[in-house]
């Protein structure tokens, strides 16, 4: 390693080898700083997203070691029956506590990863503490102020505090990296983060690209010529999921060609799967592997995003990039000027439709299914925009760049 390399400490809840969610990046981003030679820490929880539960393998209360480069330190996390509300927050708050205990090493920049936003400010403490006082970059992928807003999970009141906290850690960082240039407008507009402190860097697909034969994908999966609708990823509150079992049983009384499958896990599956009782054209899968997860959304007619109706500003959905990379038409069901709805239109990888409208997502299913000719252009402009705008490469270099300018500024 280079004497001017910085040396990189991350600190974040999730990590690989969990699949989904944010700890691909976070895995992503310390093992592309590592293979350019830096030197690079991570301390992160035990692997438990999105099935909420510990993975089999991980005993103990800490475990150290070496993952392609990457020098790992995981934490045995507080896990609550149901990751919800306060429990979720008592989760993050027990991880920020621990890791502030936890060893560091000696690092000139500090990636705190947001969520969790309470465990970010406990790890920022513990920066701002520190004889070497790194350089401290808080990296934004989900906004807490906005979704406790959008959701209504903590009335008003509560909205109004999550904000102050939210403005107030973030303010507290030597730079914030967004995932989209809109959480850098509400940044700066809304929790008065200094505009010329926060950057802009995409998530990228984590996913390796590989030859996929659709039909034998298909022939696994036992799906036959119905028109399949899938929607991998996290099974929660923001995904609002009711809507897909309902066009499911809107699909069973008009005996429509559309088959719905829902794929992966997350703390709504279990409700999910009562409520669907009796319907069938929904199918629950469980989590895939890479290989076999890649497969399924090749195979896969139409790839979906849910949302629950007025989510807006909160999150980019990470499937997206994922979704683009399969080359296949995505719906989304979200609100009018949504970032989701935004972020397909700019693509132009596939269509809209209302959020917690059951039977228009079943009619958009049935005409764009038909559509082969629109379904291909959608799936190649995808495929496209993830080359051009959502590669791995570009954001690794982005964040070196961001990385050595704060160290550069503190002559280190």
């Amino acid at each position: 390693m280079a004497q001017t390399d910085p040396r990189v400490t991350i600190v974040g809840l999730n990590y690989a080898p969990e699949p989904t969610g944010i700890a691909p990046y976070t895995a992503g981003l310390a093992v592309g700083l590592a293979a350019r030679g830096w030197s690079v820490k991570a301390v992160t929880a035990f692997p438990h997203y999105p099935a909420w539960k510990i993975s089999e393998g991980y005993e103990g209360r800490t475990i150290r070691e070496t993952v392609e480069g990457v020098d790992l330190t995981r934490l045995r996390p507080y896990m609550p029956p149901n990751p919800s509300g306060v429990r979720r927050m008592a989760l993050e708050v027990w991880f920020g506590i621990r890791s502030m205990f936890a060893a560091w090493g000696m690092p000139d920049v500090v990636i705190l990863v947001s969520p969790a936003l309470f465990a970010v400010a406990f790890a920022l403490f513990k920066a701002r503490l520190s004889r070497r006082r790194p350089a401290v970059i808080v990296w934004v992928q989900d906004l807490y102020s906005l979704g406790v807003t959008e959701t209504g999970a903590l009335g008003g009141a509560g909205a109004r505090v999550m904000t102050g906290i939210e403005s107030r850690v973030l303010r507290g960082a030597d730079a914030v990296v967004a995932i989209h240039d809109r959480f850098k407008r509400y940044m700066v507009s809304k929790l008065d983060v200094q505009e010329d402190r926060v950057e802009v860097v995409r998530n990228w697909t984590h996913l390796k690209p590989f030859v996929i034969d659709r039909a034998a994908y298909r022939k696994k999966f036992k799906w036959g010529d119905e028109i399949v609708v899938l929607h991998a990823g996290n099974m929660g509150a923001k995904q609002a999921l009711e809507n897909v079992v309902e066009a499911a049983r809107l699909a069973d009384n008009s005996e429509s060609a559309v088959k719905f499958v829902l794929l992966g896990n997350g703390n709504r599956r279990e409700a999910l799967m009562r409520h669907a009782q009796g319907v069938v054209r929904l199918e629950f899968m469980d989590s895939l592997g890479d290989e076999d997860f890649q497969g399924a959304m090749a195979a896969a007619d139409i790839l979906l995003v849910n949302e629950k109706p007025g989510v807006t500003e909160m999150a980019v959905p990470s499937k997206l990039t994922s979704y683009f990379a399969a080359s296949r038409p995505v719906i989304v069901a979200t609100d009018a000027g949504s970032i989701t709805a935004e972020e397909i239109e700019r693509a132009e990888a596939g269509v809209r439709v209302n959020a917690g409208d059951p039977q228009a997502l079943l009619d958009a299913s049935l005409s764009l299914g038909r559509d082969a000719g629109s379904a291909d252009t959608f799936g190649a402009n995808g495929a496209r925009f993830q080359r051009q705008v959502l590669s791995s490469d570009a954001a690794v270099s982005h964040y070196a760049e961001i990385i050595n300018s704060l160290a550069g500024k503190r002559g280190l």
